[in-house]
């Protein structure tokens, strides 16, 4: 899959052109004032084409492990608030 890098105001005079180019399989990275801001891909790709091609992008980096279950956050117990809480760590 090829990429290719626009910038914003050339994007707008050329959005058909671009349109067909992502219909064909390319990405468009757009850019404004040379930093990335957005991407646009095929819409019919799975979503383990699309990290695939992030990953051969480099914009991602996996081990392919997965990652460990969350630990539950803590709970407020009673009938304080979590902003009675705050309020009382404060002073």
């Amino acid at each position: 899959m090829k990429e290719r890098h626009i910038g914003l105001r050339e994007l707008k005079s050329k959005l058909s052109q671009c349109v067909r180019e992502v219909k064909a399989g390319a990405t468009i990275v757009i850019t404004e004032r040379g930093r990335r801001v957005a991407r646009i891909v095929r819409e019919g790709e799975s979503v383990a084409e699309r990290i695939e091609a992030l990953r051969k992008a480099g914009s991602i980096q996996w081990s392919g492990h997965r990652l460990a279950p969350a630990k539950p956050g803590p709970r407020v117990r009673g009938r304080r608030t979590v902003s009675d809480i705050v309020i009382e760590n404060r002073d």
